[in-house]
């Protein structure tokens, strides 16, 4: 089978429920950006197989890079026959998601300053994770507000996916011992 199908070379492509539109359709740039989501993941992992991490939270990680394909798939138009009112996403989804930050919070010491992203690799990518996050669901807000239907569980989700992503980039670098940088303003003193 070849990868390549010279179909796209025209600007278009086929969403997933066979609906011709073109590439710069909102939808496509919606599983677009859930795929550089996922993708970015996947880079957070690739580092953290190095790294000496409890084995719990890199098998979350590529559970939810798992479910983020589904995800891209309902982005894309598709929907299994088994998914409760037209998403893939459940309760227990978001409840896991914060019984995971939870968990890794109990762990962490406090902040009362605004910390930078960075410090290991894997903390790094899972910051550039939470950002890529947050703009889906900015992009997805706009989606549904201009009329595209979408549903709310799904955004939902996005928003505490998120929260974990934060939480997970503290995690570790506090596991690796690396200390977090505190923001520090140029005009005020801290």
């Amino acid at each position: 089978m070849k990868i390549y199908t010279k179909f796209g070379d025209g600007g278009q492509t086929y969403l997933a429920s066979g609906k011709k539109v073109s590439k710069t359709d909102r939808r496509v740039d919606l599983y677009g950006t859930c795929d550089e989501l996922n993708s970015t993941i996947g880079l957070a992992l690739s580092f953290g197989k190095a790294d000496p991490l409890e084995k719990e939270f890199l098998t979350h990680l590529q559970s939810i890079q798992s479910f983020l394909f589904e995800i891209g798939s309902e982005l894309a138009g598709y929907v299994p026959k088994d998914a409760t009112d037209g998403t893939v996403v459940k309760k227990e989804d978001v409840d896991l998601l914060e019984k995971e930050i939870d968990r890794l919070m109990e762990t962490l010491p406090e902040i009362k300053f605004f910390i930078l992203p960075g410090g290991t690799q894997i903390a790094s990518a899972l910051h550039m994770a939470r950002t890529v996050c947050r703009r889906l669901e900015r992009d997805l807000l706009v989606y549904m507000e201009g009329g595209g239907e979408i549903h709310n569980d799904l955004r939902i989700y996005l928003n505490r996916l998120s929260d974990y992503l934060f939480v997970a980039a503290r995690f570790a670098n506090f596991s690796l011992g690396q200390e977090e940088t505190i923001w520090k303003s140029r005009t005020k003193t801290n």
